[in-house]
């Protein structure tokens, strides 16, 4: 195990000093310039972006394997809100003990995760502890990488919209300066790395982790303006839960706009770009499906993992809505607000990218909240992943409304979960009603928190347009209202 932890430090300090490439940017009378090339002052900034990430690398692996050794591991392996039936490490190991045994491990009712899930941990069980980990740093790198590329493209709208005159002389303030969007990248890679639920997720070796690595490779992919590792990626996060299809909208957005596509139903540009990216997604997808097939010799997983996660039949507490409300349910009621709650993921997509197909980035963090809140088996590292996005919306924080509120009751909530949970179960002196008014809490605390972020993403970008201080007709001040 030390070898292994060697060799897994090796990679780690390779993947971080060649993801640190990055743009020195000056802001100053309110003209952004970019150099041409890296001279050594560039070098300098390379090691200087290296090393915090290197540390913060070993550091977050330090953590994880000193967990991995300890008594704890136990215990949070069987948190509800770390670990789903679909992502839990016990199922994963019934399921390859079912497969050396050769009978499939889809024909009971223990086993929900993908075919390549299984197949990779065959191959990689006695390895388990390092590939979790590694997802782990994959995740971090890539987003590190992801925002580093995004904000290099903020800073080059900034310069052109600076340079046409563009913003309303009292809004200059509102306009982002390289000195506090320095260091973003690599608290974006913190937030990752360092988030307890993160740390969580991944000592409990919960698969939540192996779906986070996907969907960041996508964001990656999309950022970078990969047309085909994007789509490769996004049918691999579809294929481990149905979910990321939503995510399809602010990938073909952002795309197109990077390709100068203008979004015009009457272009012909427009459909034949969403065509080739539908026939990259579904080619991808029909290959992905096919080679489980071949793995497996039969379709049964698509019952007992899609059925699984559309039908929700699993009724185990968690961090999600479902579970109570189904329990409760009467029988003939169940597919109609089955379809309804369901329906929740996919129902936001339009209307969210129609208001922000400006803005497809920030829709990915939409998306992703929306996700984390309402897909019917989630788990804490869910809630991570689009909680790294925080940093990048820092600049926002003078429009958030109730930020210290949502702050405290998410905290709250996060210790209240095991103190209810030993109450309902062990101590017999509380219910399933607390519980589920401890997850209620933290949902609409998730729910306050995005669209406080919505909210004043929106009111940023309407100050741009039309000045910071706003006044009526009568020249009394006005008020923003988000309707």
């Amino acid at each position: 195990m030390i070898i292994i932890s060697h060799r897994l430090v090796v990679v780690i300090l390779f993947v971080s000093l060649f993801s640190c490439d990055s743009v020195r940017v000056c802001l100053c009378n309110k003209r952004l310039y970019f150099p041409s090339s890296l001279s050594q002052g560039g070098e300098d900034f390379l090691v200087k972006m290296a090393a915090p990430l290197t540390l913060l690398l070993l550091v977050a692996v330090t953590v994880r394997a000193a967990l991995f050794r300890s008594s704890l591991t136990e215990l949070i392996s069987e948190r509800v809100e770390v670990v789903s039936p679909l992502t839990a490490w016990k199922r994963v190991v019934e399921g390859l003990a079912l497969l050396d045994l050769g009978v499939s491990p889809y024909s009971g009712d223990v086993f929900h995760e993908t075919p390549l899930i299984i197949y990779l941990f065959h191959f990689v069980v006695d390895f388990a502890e390092v590939t979790f980990m590694l997802a782990d740093v994959i995740t971090a790198v890539a987003l590190y990488m992801a925002v580093k590329d995004y904000n290099k493209q903020v800073f080059r709208k900034q310069k052109y919209a600076l340079e046409a005159d563009r913003y309303p002389l009292d809004c200059l303030e509102l306009i982002r300066s390289p000195k506090e969007m320095y260091y973003i990248p690599l608290k974006v890679a913190m937030f990752y790395l360092l988030n307890p639920f993160t740390i969580l997720s991944c000592v409990a070796k919960s698969t939540c982790g192996l779906n986070n690595a996907v969907i960041a490779l996508f964001i990656l992919s999309t950022i970078k303006g990969n047309v085909l590792l994007s789509a490769i990626f996004l049918s691999l996060a579809t294929y481990q839960s149905i979910y990321p299809l939503t995510l399809c909208a602010p990938a073909l957005l952002y795309l197109m706009q990077r390709q100068y596509i203008p979004v015009n139903f009457r272009r012909t540009s427009f459909w034949w770009f969403i065509a080739q990216y539908a026939f990259m997604y579904l080619g991808s997808l029909f290959v992905i499906v096919g080679l489980s097939f071949f793995l497996l010799g039969s379709w049964d997983y698509l019952p007992s993992v899609y059925g699984f996660i559309l039908s929700v039949p699993d009724l185990t507490p968690n961090i999600g809505l479902f579970w109570y409300f189904f329990a409760e349910m009467f029988e003939h009621f169940r597919l109609f607000f089955l379809c309804v709650f369901q329906i929740n993921v996919f129902f936001y997509t339009i209307p969210l990218s129609i208001k922000l197909k400006e803005h497809p980035v920030f829709l990915i963090f939409m998306q992703l909240a929306v996700i984390s809140i309402f897909k019917s088996y989630p788990t804490v590292g869910d809630i991570a992943l689009y909680l790294a996005f925080l940093p990048v919306w820092s600049h926002l924080h003078r429009f958030l409304r109730n930020i210290f509120l949502v702050s405290c009751v998410l905290l709250a909530c996060s210790a209240l979960f095991p103190v209810l949970w030993h109450l309902w179960i062990y101590a017999g002196s509380a219910n399933s009603n607390f519980y589920y008014a401890i997850t209620l809490l933290f949902n609409v605390a998730q729910i306050l928190l995005v669209s406080d972020y919505f909210y004043a993403f929106l009111r940023r970008e309407h100050h741009l347009t039309y000045g910071l201080y706003l006044k009526r007709k009568d020249g009394s001040e006005a008020t923003l209202v988000l309707k």
